[in-house]
């Protein structure tokens, strides 16, 4: 009919119009300039900038070469070489603080960033300038991502061979693949380099801030208007309401408050474009995962609902988890102390036990650390991978049973590792998920030594501040539950064996890696436990003489994360168990430190827990500053 000629006229047009551009721009045919996906993937993670800073610190541009190193440890801060690289130039002479810039840095993000730190400071006339950018600067970026999304068709499905779809078949699926990575790019632009996670809400939530930021400043006339752009996406959000009558009834109910137009054109568009691919996977077939919380229900097919409503279930029983999480088990052996609970550590989910391990048990197993020096698994006593001025030695469960079958290591050591780490684990699980079975998730008695001849003017730490199972992000004040973090971890344990060394205490922090919030001293039988995610930041101060040995311990609540390194350590054990024609788990008469059955020995005396009461906050002031010097990434 007529409407096809006037599409696909307007179509043929829009097209001719890009190729002229193009090849204006570029000279030759438009896909002579196409990268491949490995290129474009290269180019994401900033890989050529780890090419850069090789040939940058060859000329000796040392500046460009640490500006490079510094831009592509930003998008990779896994990267163990890249870390030691950025160490060594921090100590080289010539270069200044400022050379560490990131040279792909995004101007939303940095004004995003300082924005935040204004407004948390209570600087709100500083807070809105970068907001207010910041704002700008991400729907300009968005923009530019929408753009790119209109290239070729890309078909996931290129292996299987299919009949080919006819022509308006072919014209939908196109479209809707376009409207899907338009869709997309609101998490590209509020996902922070070097991260997998966006930040949830990331336009709404500038708009919050502002409404909020511009009251306080004595601007209400633009804090309404934030406050009415704010509604756009969440138009029953009671507080916001609330705030908009106040609003209104400060300016006299004559003033018209609108929503920015930007943001309306923001939303409308966006609503569009959902609606059309709501359309299409509910007729046509396919998925859609909406990066938006703000949706609106109705928009969503009915039939496409229930997904949502599980989604919504399991957020809901994570929290109830949480609560749960709080209430606190009886501890299933007698005579341990507990030193310090989570409301005298200034924190969630935190506790020290004393008295796990009797003073014979630790020099048992200090024994075993002998062993992990000289045929250990873990760093074999090199370098730690956390700093330069430690030796790291690790011994795992598995690799103690088999230098006992070879003899290197007394049978009776060997298993009391296995003993001693299970005793923590049914202490943790009855402490903290009573009737919620914990599984190993790792074990290892590791060992750090302070080289002597390196601490002259040392100013690291024995192991950065971090989250067990999510990637922490200090400036953003996110910790991104995402690979390479152990995202299965739900809780951590250090056993101590020792205290004859100096430094080398447990810290933790908020979230910004430099408010020390508690401290732990290490010595033997002391076992310190805690939740593995965000709520627990932290850090080991460095050993600066000595050496520290610890056991430490993950676990988790999912099976299939199990250790199976342990599986197999226990497998050993029970083989050895039978050669010896002896049941499981006891010894051949007595050993050397007198235990005689496969529990560990109970102290007796129920002495009741040690009460440390703290004013709250009150230890945020012992050495605070000390991290200061920590290394910025």
């Amino acid at each position: 009919g007529p409407w096809e000629a006037a599409l696909f006229g307007r179509v043929l047009q829009r097209a001719d119009c890009l190729q002229h551009c193009l090849g204006r721009r570029l000279g030759a045919a438009p896909s002579a300039h196409r990268a491949s996906h490995a290129i474009r993937r290269d180019f994401e993670q900033r890989e050529p900038y780890n090419y850069l800073q090789v040939a940058f610190f060859q000329l000796k541009k040392l500046d460009q070469a640490v500006s490079a190193a510094h831009t592509f440890f930003v998008a990779n801060p896994q990267h163990l070489q890249m870390r030691e690289d950025i160490e060594k130039y921090r100590r080289m002479s010539g270069v200044k603080s400022d050379n560490f810039r990131d040279l792909e840095a995004t101007p939303h993000w940095e004004a995003y960033e300082a924005g935040v730190q204004h407004y948390n400071a209570d600087e709100y006339l500083q807070a809105v300038a970068r907001l207010e950018e910041s704002l700008t600067e991400a729907l300009s970026a968005l923009e530019e991502c929408r753009a790119l999304c209109e290239g070729p068709w890309e078909d996931e499905d290129e292996e299987e061979e299919e009949m080919q779809p006819g022509l308006y078949e072919a014209i939908a699926a196109h479209y809707i693949q376009v409207l899907k990575c338009r869709q997309q790019c609101v998490l590209e632009i509020a996902t922070k380099p070097g991260r997998i996670s966006a930040t949830e809400d990331f336009i709404p939530s500038h708009l919050d801030l502002l409404q909020f930021a511009y009251d306080q400043v004595g601007n209400q006339a633009l804090a309404a208007e934030c406050a009415a752009s704010y509604l756009l996406f969440y138009p029953t959000d009671e507080p916001m309401l609330e705030k908009m009558k106040q609003y209104c009834t400060e300016l006299g109910e004559d003033t018209a408050v609108t929503a920015r137009e930007s943001i309306q054109h923001y939303v409308q568009r966006s609503l569009m474009e959902k609606k059309l691919i709501y359309y299409a996977v509910e007729h046509l077939g396919g998925t859609f995962n909406d990066p938006d919380l703000w949706t609106p229900d109705e928009l969503i097919p009915e039939n496409l609902k229930e997904k949502h409503r599980e989604d919504q279930e399991k957020q809901k029983q994570e929290t109830l988890d949480g609560e749960e999480r709080e209430k606190r088990g009886p501890l299933p052996f007698e005579g341990i102390a507990v030193t310090m609970d989570s409301r005298q550590m200034n924190g969630t989910q935190r506790v020290v036990f004393d008295r796990v391990l009797t003073e014979s048990e630790c020099k048992d197993l200090l024994r075993l650390t002998k062993a992990a020096g000289e045929a250990g698994d873990g760093y074999r006593a090199r370098r730690s991978p956390h700093t330069p001025h430690e030796r790291f030695e690790g011994l795992t469960v598995l690799k103690a049973i088999q230098l006992a079958q070879n003899g290197d290591v007394d049978w009776r050591d060997a298993k009391l590792l296995l003993q001693a780490s299970e005793k923590s684990r049914k202490i943790i699980e009855s402490y903290f998920t009573p009737g919620k079975k914990l599984h190993f998730s790792f074990t290892h008695l590791v060992c750090r030594t302070a080289v002597d001849e390196e601490q002259e003017g040392r100013m690291d730490l024995s192991h950065p501040v971090h989250a067990d199972n999510c990637l922490l992000d200090p400036e953003g004040q996110e910790c991104w539950r995402e690979p390479p973090a152990y995202v299965y971890r739900d809780y951590s344990g250090i056993l101590y064996l020792n205290d004859d060394f100096q430094g080398g205490g447990l810290f933790f922090t908020e979230m910004d890696t430099v408010t020390v919030t508690a401290e732990v001293h290490p010595k033997c039988g002391r076992l310190v436990a805690f939740s593995s995610g965000k709520e627990n930041p932290h850090g080991v101060w460095a050993v600066s003489r000595g050496k520290r040995c610890a056991i430490a311990l993950w676990y988790t609540h999912s099976q299939e994360h199990a250790e199976q390194e342990r599986v197999k350590a226990e497998e050993l054990m029970k083989q050895r168990a039978v050669e010896q024609d002896q049941p499981d788990g006891e010894h051949q008469g007595a050993d050397h430190s007198g235990r005689s059955s496969s529990e560990l020995p109970i102290p007796n005396g129920g002495a009741r827990p040690m009460s440390r009461r703290h004013k709250p906050g009150s230890d945020r002031t012992q050495h605070p500053k000390k991290l200061r010097a920590r290394d910025e990434f």
